[in-house]
């Protein structure tokens, strides 16, 4: 066998010794290879060379890989592709295979390396550290162009054997640095008597070692002395305690901290917590609760129990006594109202009173108020409240006494005369003042009223209470602070009754008067509302017997006014006529009608807020001037207040529009709005009922002429008879208008009787116009002529009366 083979060897060796008689192309020998590989004789991978000329085997290339690594320790893949001569991504691949397989090796950053490569480097490092001590490990990983990471991961299990040194916050350290670092921590450390921050300690230690190393020298990090400190503490080379790794207390300083808590704490029963911070005890409660079981934590400060009893005893003498303490006073000045509230809430007596029917009221956090003590201050203060209530109620509400009715006229007034009562109603009528007097004189207002009255629905007084109870609840929660005296009030009454509250200013919104005004000021409020609500209860009689009376006064006013109104009609072609009558109408009729309404109005919101109001005759008529329905009205309430304005308005004429007389319209429209508002019912006036009147009016107007003694008075009254008999309108004229009024007749009266009126009113006005020149001196020579032309007018009064007498004389038999 053996023969054999080396008979095949030496054929072999001669075969290749042999030179070919035909050599073939490289072409040739691919498809030659192609062709094995087809038959399956080859029948394993083969991969190209980068020349395209050779063949390498995959097991091949991982050959050479490891040879190359083994060589080099550290090689780059892209090398290694470029050693070999095959493709990148092949080497690649197979170099994965290769570190995959073996554990020795790391594939990094596209570059393989081995153990024994990382053995040499730790060697040169720990060479490298004998020379200059310490070395970064960020300086190394820049040196071998890797991660610091990778770096410290391959040096860690180095450390002591191939790298005697100490890895620390990234520094590489000799034992001899490490020692000689560890003994300046020892030193600055145990130099440490006050709590201190371990960080300010290290500045200064990094700034010595860097000294120490030359400009060479790596600084040094915290974290090494932290750790250096640590070990120290450890092994009990320092006494003390560390606390959040880097607030550090000595042992000698912790003790002498207690002895001075202690020290503080029995001699004045309480220690503040600002004390405790300036020994620098952050967490005072929790260390005093630790040390001192029998303690109570306030606020601001911590206590002895001691402290409650001294304050206990005080505050219970106080409440005794009916008095007042205020906790502060008797306490350090460390505690604050905070401290002091809750210190009182801990005294028995104090809780005891607390409970017992209230015996005392903790006011302000601080003071300790008996309930006799308040309760006697209060009875002061309610009674001046009650004369404040009053006192602002009648400011608000301007008293309007009713005035005289005794006429203003210089020339004498109609008077009611022939007044008939007639079967289940009366038919009386008031007469308004008709004279022939310059427009100054034309204030006068009637002086007689006949009494006019249809029976109305017995259920009508029932529906003005329910009106009138509708308003005063809408009203109600306004009124209930209207009169109540403010918070400043009842503070300067509290200081006249308690001087000793006067320093505690009253700005001060946590001051103990503001307290205190705000405890009684609630119960004066209630004590002002119960006594309105007597007042208003025993005023509700008199309030609705005044609007029962109201309501009657309006029902025969209104409609005589209405009646009037009526005569307006015949004068609209007349501007001036018109105004004329208009603002006659307005100052007498409707002037006494909307003082009427206005006065008792004013009553009745009196009697509402619980002032007293005078009684006053219900026959006498009230006058008032334009400034006192002015205040009155603006003195109602709300929408009352607004409407009544509107009528005053109205009456004074400011409702004229331009060009258009507005004066009575406006005045009867807001007349009824007023009325409406204040819950009265007006009539209407009906075409019965302005028969009636108008009958009324016409034999009132013929008793008045047929006694009528003034001759220039008389004129007026025949006017209006002459108006009723052509017209049938009730016309109310004054002087200035007696002229417009008789040219307005000519067209209903024969000539006779229109010369008659013309030459009569003409004798008038010459009468008048001697007297207003007249100086009343005994030499003046007008007083003949004047009581000549009264004579002439007197001898002229039965035709005048004739007039208007002759178709009326049986009636008057």
């Amino acid at each position: 066998m053996d023969e054999e083979l080396l008979e095949l060897q030496r054929q072999f060796e001669f075969a290749q010794q042999v030179k070919s008689s035909v050599r073939l192309s490289d072409r040739n020998v691919v498809e030659l290879v192609q062709k094995l590989q087809e038959l399956r004789v080859i029948d394993f991978d083969l991969l190209h060379t980068v020349t395209g000329k050779e063949y390498i085997t995959q097991e091949q290339l991982k050959n050479e890989i490891a040879t190359e690594i083994c060589k080099l320790g550290r090689v780059s893949v892209i090398d290694l592709a470029d050693t070999i001569g095959v493709d990148l991504y092949h080497v690649e691949k197979q170099a994965q295979d290769v570190v995959l397989n073996d554990p020795g090796l790391m594939l990094v950053q596209g570059e393989i390396i081995s153990q024994s490569y990382w053995d040499s480097i730790a060697e040169e490092i720990n060479e490298r550290l004998q020379e200059c001590s310490q070395i970064s490990v960020a300086e190394l990983a820049g040196q071998l162009q890797v991660g610091s990471e990778l770096v410290q991961s391959v040096l860690e299990p180095r450390l002591g054997t191939l790298v005697k040194a100490r890895l620390e916050g990234g520094q590489l350290y000799t034992p001899a640095y490490v020692a000689r670092v560890t003994a300046m921590v020892r030193g600055a450390s145990r130099g440490i008597f006050v709590p201190s921050n371990l960080s300010a300690l290290w500045a200064p230690l990094q700034q010595l070692v860097q000294e120490m190393n030359g400009s060479s020298g790596v600084a040094v990090e915290n974290a090494f002395f932290q750790s250096i400190f640590n070990r120290l503490l450890k092994e009990e080379e320092m006494l003390g305690s560390l606390r959040a790794g880097t607030h550090w207390t000595p042992s000698v300083f912790a003790v002498a901290q207690k002895e001075c808590v202690d020290s503080f704490f029995s001699q004045n029963s309480y220690i503040p917590y600002e004390t405790m911070q300036k020994l620098g005890i952050s967490q005072a409660v929790q260390f005093l609760q630790s040390r001192y079981p029998d303690g109570k934590p306030l606020s601001a400060v911590f206590i002895h129990s001691s402290m409650i009893e001294m304050l206990d005893s005080t505050t219970e003498d106080a409440i005794e006594q009916n008095s007042w303490i205020d906790s502060l006073s008797v306490l350090p000045a460390s505690f604050t109202s905070q401290d002091a509230n809750k210190i009182l809430l801990l005294c028995p007596s104090v809780q005891s009173a607390l409970k017992v029917a209230e015996k005392a009221l903790i006011l302000a956090e601080s003071y300790v108020i008996s309930s006799g003590f308040i309760k006697g201050i209060y009875d002061q203060i309610e009674k001046e409240a009650e004369a404040f209530s009053i006192q602002a109620s009648t400011a608000s509400l301007i008293d309007h006494p009713s005035k005289s009715s005794e006429s203003q006229e210089s020339i004498p007034a109609n008077t009611d005369k022939g007044s008939k009562k007639k079967k289940g109603k009366s038919a009386s009528m008031k007469t308004a003042t008709v004279e022939t007097v310059p427009d100054d004189e034309e204030e006068a207002r009637p002086k007689s009223k006949r009494n006019q009255k249809k029976g109305r629905d017995s259920t009508s007084s029932q529906k003005l209470d329910a009106k009138a109870g509708g308003k005063k609840e809408s009203v109600k929660a306004q009124e209930g602070n209207n009169f109540t005296p403010p918070d400043g009030w009842v503070m300067k009454k509290i200081v006249d009754s308690v001087p000793e509250f006067e320093d505690e200013g009253m700005e001060n919104p946590d001051s103990i008067l503001k307290h205190l005004a705000d405890l009684m000021r609630p119960m004066l409020i209630n004590s002002l509302k119960e006594r309105r609500k007597k007042i208003f209860t025993e005023n509700a009689d008199r309030m609705k017997r005044l609007m029962d009376d109201l309501q009657k006064k309006l029902d025969e006013s209104f409609l005589n006014m209405q009646l009037y109104e009526k005569a307006l009609e015949l004068f609209e072609d007349d501007q001036s006529t018109s105004a004329v009558l208009h603002r006659h109408l307005l100052r007498t009729t409707a002037a006494t009608i909307a003082d009427t309404l206005l006065h008792d109005l004013d009553i009745l919101n009196k009697l509402k807020n619980g002032i007293e109001v005078g009684d006053s005759k219900a026959q006498d008529p009230v006058l008032l001037e334009s400034s006192e329905r002015m205040a009155l009205a603006k003195h109602l309430n709300g929408s009352l207040s607004r409407k009544a304005l509107a009528l005053v308005e109205a009456l004074e004429g400011k409702s004229y529009s331009v060009g258009i007389l507005m004066g009575v319209n406006a005045f009867m429209t807001t007349f009824r709005d007023l009325a409406e508002e204040s819950g009265l019912v007006l009539k209407k006036l009906d075409k019965k009922l302005e028969r009636t009147l108008l009958h009324a009016y016409r034999k009132d107007l013929i008793s008045q002429v047929s006694t009528e003694s003034d001759p220039v008075a008389l004129l007026a009254k025949v006017v209006s008879l002459l108006y009723i008999k052509a017209h049938n309108k009730a016309l109310q004229a004054p002087g200035r208008a007696i002229a417009a009024a008789i040219s307005h007749l000519k067209d209903k009266l024969d000539e006779s009787t229109y010369k008659t009126l013309t030459d009569y009113q003409t004798a008038t006005v010459t009468l008048l116009a001697l007297m207003s020149a007249s100086t009343g001196e005994e030499h003046d020579c007008s007083a003949d002529r004047i009581l000549s032309k009264r004579e002439l007018l007197k001898s002229q009064m039965p035709v005048l009366r004739s007039l208007v007498l002759g178709d009326s004389q049986p009636q008057q038999s």
